[in-house]
């Protein structure tokens, strides 16, 4: 049986506490995760803060960026390693995790290095009375240890698009994955050793959230800003963590994202765009789409064509090549979206397709999986339309008017993304600039450009990284003033 044990100081270490990590395929044990408690947590944010006194805060930005270039390549190099872990965890097809996961989650440390390495502050002349003058440049200097708190669906990509920025930025971090998926994240820690990471700038802490190791970092005084993917109520709980000492927070919280497919849409292109949101990744996606609003005179024809699609999808395991759709994370989870399922039905809804849990042969048939499913017939009061389920599913309902649709589409407390889908420029700029998201996809979904701006709004998040706006969090922008 596999052993997963805390990365602290450069060094794999246990206790005496340890939870069973199962696969979402069977529902086996796959391994056992050693959890971290006040004790590890406090030894984790220790050697992080010596790191910031040490070699790792006196080094030059060339030289730091030349490390993080180095973690990319051996993220590469071990390619396959991460590429199994990942699938392990998870459960999700190769095939996606060998397109998305594994090279965005290298990627990170390389455009974030760039990124550090090019990026300008400002710099004033100003006047003074006695005619010499004084000059004023901005200065960055990093926040400090940067407790980073990861989800179970995106789990490479989604802990370096944050770690990448973190460290190119001179902090040292103390990450808690999700106990659901920490195989890679410790992986990441035999990378740091070989490229010849200092001690304590990266940590890792296993565990789960309340009274565990999430609970024990993002309360820690020694934790100067915590960053977080993940669903609203904890990100609410970490928010109240943070309050004490005042410490910034960059939270990427729950989303109910519509798409938007008017009658004039590239109709293919809108269905294939419509079918990756809902589908991809089980559905486990925080920018995926559960919401679909279709002109009127193209709905029949767009729900046959997204029923048909998601009937073609073929379940199974992540050595499948032919497979394109794998479970869902854990049990707990296959019964929350089951448990929306059943809400869908008892509210009247017209069941499209899906709807329940597919038979599968063998052991499988104890593993975490659902059917797609989609919806039409139900009212924006009912709990698919509201809720978020994060699931591979989705409603779909027709529209008339431009301002009929913005109206049900912003009505949501939630605000991450959207796509809309049209012809038409001038419309898809009126209605984007009209979102209340914090990203507008017009014609595509899920194109990002890794310098631009990401966050949420409403009660999708606070905050926005990427590019330069990853420097806004992870330092500290001081004025310096000299009086010639």
């Amino acid at each position: 049986m596999k052993q997963l044990k805390n990365f602290i100081n450069g060094e794999f270490v246990s206790n005496d506490k340890w939870f069973e990590k199962r696969s979402p395929l069977d529902n086996s044990v796959i391994a056992q995760v050693c959890e971290a408690g006040e004790a590890e947590v406090d030894a984790a944010v220790k050697a992080a803060r010596a790191a910031l006194n040490g070699p790792w805060g006196q080094m030059a930005v060339a030289d730091r960026v030349e490390l993080l270039y180095a973690v990319a390549n051996e993220i590469n190099a071990r390619f396959e390693d991460f590429l199994a872990a990942e699938c392990a965890d998870t459960g999700k097809p190769r095939s996606l995790a060998r397109h998305i996961d594994i090279p965005r989650g290298a990627a990170n440390f390389k455009v974030f290095a760039d990124v550090v390495k090019n990026v300008p502050t400002e710099f004033f002349e100003t006047a003074t009375p006695d005619g010499k003058g004084a000059i004023n440049y901005g200065y960055r200097s990093p926040v400090g240890v940067v407790g980073v708190v990861c989800p179970w669906n995106l789990p490479l990509l989604l802990m370096t698009w944050k770690v990448g920025p973190a460290l190119a930025c001179g902090n040292t971090v103390v990450i808690k994955p999700s106990e659901e998926t920490p195989q890679t994240a410790l992986l990441l820690g035999e990378v740091m050793n070989k490229v010849g990471m200092p001690k304590g700038v990266y940590n890792v802490v296993n565990g789960f959230g309340p009274d565990s190791a999430g609970a024990f970092l993002t309360g820690h005084p020694g934790v100067n800003a915590i960053t977080f993917t993940g669903e609203t109520r904890t990100g609410e709980v970490i928010m109240k963590a943070a309050a004490k000492g005042a410490r910034p927070v960059s939270l990427e919280m729950g989303g109910k994202n519509a798409a938007i497919v008017f009658a004039d849409c590239d109709f293919d292109a809108a269905v294939e765009g419509t079918m990756r949101s809902a589908f991809a990744n089980c559905g486990q996606v925080c920018l995926g789409t559960e919401r679909v609003y279709v002109e009127r005179p193209i709905f029949e024809k767009f729900v046959a064509a997204l029923k048909k699609g998601a009937e073609g999808l073929k379940l199974g395991v992540p050595d499948d090549e032919t497979a394109n759709m794998g479970p869902l994370i854990s049990k707990e989870h296959q019964q929350k979206v089951l448990s929306y399922y059943a809400k869908a039905k008892a509210e009247g809804a017209t069941i499209v397709t899906g709807g329940g849990v597919p038979d599968m042969p063998g052991e499988l048939a104890h593993g975490c999986w659902v059917q797609p499913t989609i919806w039409t017939g139900l009212p924006e009061t009912a709990s698919v339309v509201k809720e978020e389920v994060f699931g591979p599913c989705c409603h779909i309902a027709p529209f008339d008017t431009e301002e009929e649709v913005l109206a049900r589409a912003n009505d949501n407390e939630y605000g991450l993304a959207t796509a809309i889908w049209t012809q038409n420029i001038s419309r898809a700029h009126r209605v984007a600039a009209k979102m209340e998201v914090g990203i507008a996809w017009v014609n595509s979904w899920f194109l990002r450009d890794l310098r631009t701006p990401f966050g949420g709004a409403k009660q999708s998040g606070i905050g926005r990284e990427g590019g330069v706006h990853s420097l806004e969090f992870y330092t500290e922008l001081k004025n310096i003033c000299i009086k010639l």
